[in-house]
């Protein structure tokens, strides 16, 4: 898949485009994505998507605060996995903004990427003040472009997948069923940091990302996933049961907020500097503060054992401190 990083830059000739954020890549995303592809083949040009960044409500509404599902970096490869041919990430500011309707059709649809088709939700909105929609697109571009206008797709409840959907369920800490809607585990990305080594210490010693820029945190909490590193010299990864904790460590009166995973079962890992995704399974506890130092061990160990049990991997308890080898 090649990126470009505005329409102008584009040079895969005629295409099938879609048009989104595409925040979390969920699985309403899914089937407009599939639709791209399938139009573009069949017609025999190249499927695109039309993309953002950043985000238009932090560049229109920069005094709130709408933490991103994903990161650019995952949306991307989320975009490739589904078989699109190129993606536009257009810098979306002020100026980009002023586009009318009918500009964004006729000089970035048709003139830039040189739609034939567009593929796209019935809830898009484009152009200045969000003033374009879909019904716009069939009636402006008739005779020039076709237009599909894909229904809402939802789940068993009713309600349609969107990513306002995911970002509750990540604040409730409902991690399983957000990656329902994701149609895949919920993911952190981000370079392993130095911590306080607290972990270490105890006998668990975690791999550090910031509670923030790694996309969207979930609520405080120890939960159960895995530990992502890509092979080196390869585009394999390997995935590393973990009991992850995020909060600011009240045991100790943390004030900042950090995501913290321990493997289970291993000191060795020297992580520090690279970077992993973190994929999240299921909830296991609210974060607490322990009455000692003593008590949140045990707690941490029966962390581990329900961990181990959700992610169906041989029960794990902490190493010696003096094990630890990962400096």
């Amino acid at each position: 898949m090649k990126v470009f990083h505005s329409a102008e830059d584009y040079d895969l000739g005629p295409s099938v485009v879609t048009i989104g954020i595409f925040d979390g890549v969920h699985r309403g995303h899914h089937e407009i994505l599939a639709q791209t592809v399938e139009q573009a083949s069949e017609r025999g040009v190249a499927s695109v998507a039309l993309t953002f960044d950043p985000h238009p409500s932090h560049v229109h509404r920069p005094d709130v605060d709408l933490p991103l599902i994903s990161t650019l970096e995952d949306r991307l490869n989320m975009l490739e996995a589904a078989g699109l041919d190129g993606v536009v990430v257009q810098k979306y500011d002020l100026d980009y903004a002023e586009t009318t309707p009918k500009a964004f059709v006729d000089e970035e649809l048709i003139g830039k990427l040189k739609a034939v088709a567009v593929v796209v939700g019935e809830d898009v909105r484009y152009g200045k003040g969000n003033a374009g929609d879909g019904q716009f697109l069939v009636e402006y571009g008739e005779g020039r472009i076709d237009v599909t206008l894909i229904d809402d797709l939802g789940g068993p409840s009713g309600r349609r997948y969107s990513s306002t959907w995911v970002r509750e369920l990540l604040e409730a800490g409902n991690v399983r069923k957000a990656a329902k809607i994701l149609g895949r585990p919920h993911r952190l990305r981000g370079i392993v940091q130095h911590g306080f080594k607290r972990g270490r210490e105890l006998g668990f010693p975690t791999a550090n990302l910031p509670g923030s820029g790694v996309g969207e945190v979930p609520r405080d909490g120890v939960y159960a996933g895995w530990v992502v590193r890509q092979v080196k010299g390869s585009t394999a990864t390997v995935h590393l049961p973990a009991a992850i904790s995020i909060g600011t460590n009240p045991q100790f009166d943390g004030e900042e907020r950090t995501v913290e995973a321990h493997v289970l079962g291993r000191a060795d890992l020297n992580l520090y500097g690279e970077e992993i995704a973190i994929d999240f399974v299921d909830y296991v506890r609210p974060m607490m503060k322990m009455d000692s130092v003593e008590q949140l061990q045990a707690q941490m160990d029966d962390d581990l054992r329900k961990s181990a049990e959700i992610l169906g991997v041989p029960v794990s308890h902490r190493v010696d401190p003096k094990d630890v080898t990962a400096r």
